[in-house]
Formats: structure tokens, C-alpha cells, sequence
């Protein structure tokens, strides 16, 4: 057959049998979309900072990044001794310790978390009455006046029979204190911890939804985080991952699944010397968060680190090598957001950010760059890998690890383009396999 012969195409069933299987699936593509809608697409924040409730002030996340600040001066004050610390290559010393600064000067915090549980404990009801009114005055003022975090919140008591009243009741009063104050800001977010069964992700859905008709709210404007601390919450007792259950509990308001270091380690019984988010009981409850949610829409965090850096330079020293080097672990495990519990320690998770997203830059930059030129390389990308590459050069902008111009210059594309490709339609996934 010559090459400019039409070829001829023959077919054997009939038309009919590819709707009847598109109306036997019908319910399956709906099914689909309603779990698995896919990323938000919004940012996500790298870390969340938890101050007990009595603790936090207007003046909180400035303080902190004084304090890491302070920290930098004293036990690193240039490039060279911190990239010495934690083991920089020479040519991203300069740029991590210089963006790392410009970091903590502009927005110490991406994601504040004002703490009424582990980090609060029991108070008289009044006290914790107060506390609760005053976070919401204080966020409020914070979001008017441009010094709040992207994001900011509450962590509630948890919904177990001895302390849920206590819970409720300071949601309640944190929330109309909002209200009453202006409304609900964009960067609210709300963690529900020690969550053990569907039925309380349930109830918490309940409660919003209570709330929200109160204030004729939007049906599902209020969203929550669920952390995960109890091993019944990653392994049911019928054996089923209870974790997968609770993201479909929460009728699409979760937002986000935590993990929480210690309690998941002390109730596996791990020693204490040995609570850690790398340690292999942590690894496998990540693992299984990490499937459940994926293309939920629902975002997987890491824990935080207890060991602080404070004291002598060497102390600090050793506690920043072990910091940054659990967040790079996370990062390259697809943690992309973790929690810290000390000035001390922000310092090291922007650097570990910064130099995950600014080492593979050029390289990312690159293969995203080829395969919307549909050019050639060592590498054959597909859509998924596209949308792979995309999601990292817009997690490194929003983090401040890139910069627009730099992306735009290697890539030729604007971020418009990088959203596109991060989120692709269902059926160009699909068809990549093919």
C-alpha cells in the first residue's frame, strides 16, 4: 500500500454497545469524581507552627521570626557556617541563607495553629471561655491589619466523651467570636485531633454544618483538618484502613491529614528515646495516609520533631542537622508540609525547603520546558510527569524557594501555564498509560 493511501477502517461491533457500556459505568464516573476530585490546586502551606492558647499574642508570628533570626546571628551569621552546618552544596549556600533571612524577615509562619489541646491542657472553663475569645479577636485583627499567617487556626479538644463539651464549646466561641468580629477569613483552618473513628470525623461534620446554618453560611465553608494519633485510626478492628473511611466521613470538608508523632509512637508502645517521623511504625501509618488520600483532594502533613535547638552553638548544631534532615526526608517521601514547635527550628525547615526545590530547578525546569515544546530528550514525559514537575516549581514559588522570573526564563511559561499542567483532566492521565 502506497504511503499516500487512505488506509481503510472496519469496524464489528455495533454502536449501541458502547453506550450501553457508557450508561452501565455511568454511576462508576460519578462515583469518581464525587472522591477523588483531585488536588485543590490551592497552596499548600510547607509547615504549621502550634502555640498553646494562653501563649499566643498579637505579636507571635513576628516574634517568632526574630527569634529565628536571633538564632541564625548567633549560631550561623553567614552562608558559609550554615551550609557548613547542614551540609549545603557551595553553590546553594549562598541563595538558601539569603532567601531563608528574606523568609523569616517577610512571613515567619505560613500556617499558625493556636493550640486549646496537648499544648493548652485542662483549664476552668472560663479561662478557656476567654482564651478562645481572644484568638478569634486576635486572628481577626491579625487578617485586618496584614500580619496573620496565610493560614490560621485552631486545634479543639478532641471529640472523646470526657473533653468534647470543652471542645465544642470553644470551637463555637472561636468561630462567632469571627463572625461577630467580620467573618470567617480565607486562611481559617480548623484540626480536629486524636480522631479514632468515622463517626467522630461525622459528628465534627454535623457541628459545622450547625454552625453554618446559624450564621447562613454557604453549605461546607468550613473545612478541618483530621490528625491522626491513635493506631485504630490507620487500622480499623474488621482490618479495613480507617483512615479511608474517614476522608469519605467527612463528606468532602477534610482538608488535610496530620500526622501526630508522638501519641501514634506511644500508642504503638515505641519507646520514648525513640518517637520519631522516621521511625518505621511512622513511615507505614504515613504510607497509609498518604494512599487513602490520594486524588481526595485531601493533603498529607508530617509531624514535628521534639528535640529543640537551644543552648550551646554545638547543641544547636546537632538539633538543626536533625531537623533539616528529617524535612528533607519528608520532601522526598512527598511530605510536603510538616509541623514545627520552636522558633528554633524555622529556620532549618525553610532551608530544607528551599534547597530541595532549588537543587532539582534546573533539571525540573528543563523537562517541563521539552515536553510542552514536544521536544526530544533523555528522558520520554508524559502527562503525569508533566503534572509532577508543574506541582514542584509551584510549590517552590509559593514557598518563596523560586521566583517567577527564573521559572518563566527556563521554562517559557507563565504560571498560568504550570496550573494547567498540574491539573489535567482525568482522561489525559488516563490515556498517558495507554
Amino acid at each position: 500500500m502506497g504511503q499516500g493511501q487512505q488506509e481503510q477502517v472496519a469496524t464489528s461491533l455495533a454502536g449501541t454497545v458502547s453506550e450501553e457500556i457508557s450508561a452501565s459505568l455511568a454511576p462508576v464516573d460519578a462515583e469518581l469524581e464525587r472522591r477523588y476530585p483531585g488536588d485543590p490546586g490551592t497552596r499548600q502551606p510547607v509547615h504549621t507552627v502550634y502555640v498553646p492558647g494562653d501563649a499566643f499574642a498579637a505579636d507571635t508570628i513576628r516574634s517568632w521570626g526574630d527569634q529565628a533570626l536571633a538564632a541564625l546571628d548567633e549560631h550561623a551569621p553567614d552562608a558559609a557556617s550554615f551550609a557548613a552546618v547542614l551540609g549545603l552544596a557551595d553553590d546553594l549556600a549562598e541563595p538558601v541563607y539569603a532567601r531563608v533571612r528574606a523568609k523569616l524577615e517577610r512571613e515567619p509562619i505560613e500556617d499558625l495553629r493556636v493550640d486549646f489541646e496537648d499544648g493548652y491542657g485542662p483549664r476552668p472553663d472560663a479561662e478557656e471561655d476567654e482564651t478562645a475569645a481572644r484568638a478569634a479577636r486576635l486572628i481577626a485583627q491579625a487578617y485586618e491589619n496584614g500580619t496573620a499567617a496565610p493560614y490560621m487556626g485552631i486545634r479543639m479538644k478532641c471529640m472523646e466523651a470526657p473533653v468534647r463539651d470543652r471542645g465544642i464549646r470553644t470551637l463555637d466561641i472561636f468561630l462567632t467570636g469571627l463572625m461577630r468580629a467580620g467573618g470567617l477569613p480565607d486562611g481559617l483552618v480548623l484540626t480536629l485531633p486524636k480522631v479514632t473513628y468515622p463517626e467522630q470525623v461525622t459528628a465534627m461534620v454535623r457541628l459545622l454544618e450547625a454552625f453554618e446554618k446559624a450564621h447562613a453560611l454557604e453549605p461546607g465553608r468550613l473545612g478541618f483538618e483530621i490528625q491522626i494519633e491513635t493506631s485504630q485510626s490507620i487500622l480499623a478492628a474488621d482490618g479495613t484502613a480507617t483512615v479511608a473511611r474517614m476522608i469519605q466521613a467527612a463528606e468532602g470538608r477534610a482538608t488535610g491529614l496530620h500526622y501526630g508523632t508522638f501519641d501514634y509512637s506511644a500508642c504503638l508502645g515505641v519507646s520514648a528515646a525513640y518517637q520519631a517521623s522516621d521511625h518505621p511504625a511512622a513511615d507505614h501509618a504515613k504510607a497509609i495516609m498518604q494512599v487513602a488520600a490520594a486524588g481526595t483532594g485531601v493533603r498529607v502533613s508530617d509531624g514535628s520533631t521534639n528535640v529543640l535547638p537551644v543552648g550551646p552553638t554545638a547543641k544547636v548544631h546537632d538539633a538543626w542537622r536533625l531537623h533539616y534532615g528529617l524535612t528533607r526526608r519528608a520532601l522526598a517521601r512527598a511530605y510536603y508540609q510538616g509541623w514545627d514547635m520552636h522558633p528554633g527550628h524555622i529556620p532549618t525547615r525553610y532551608a530544607a525547603v528551599f534547597a530541595f526545590y532549588r537543587e532539582g530547578f534546573e533539571q525540573a525546569a528543563a523537562r517541563l520546558a521539552r515536553y510542552a515544546n514536544r521536544a526530544g530528550g533523555d528522558v520520554m514525559d508524559e502527562p503525569a510527569t508533566a503534572k509532577a514537575l508543574s506541582g514542584y516549581l509551584l510549590r517552590g514559588l509559593d514557598c518563596g524557594a523560586l521566583d517567577i522570573a527564573e521559572v518563566a526564563r527556563l521554562t517559557g511559561l507563565t504560571r498560568a501555564d504550570l496550573e494547567g499542567f498540574a491539573a489535567p483532566r482525568r482522561g489525559d492521565l488516563t490515556a498517558s498509560a495507554k
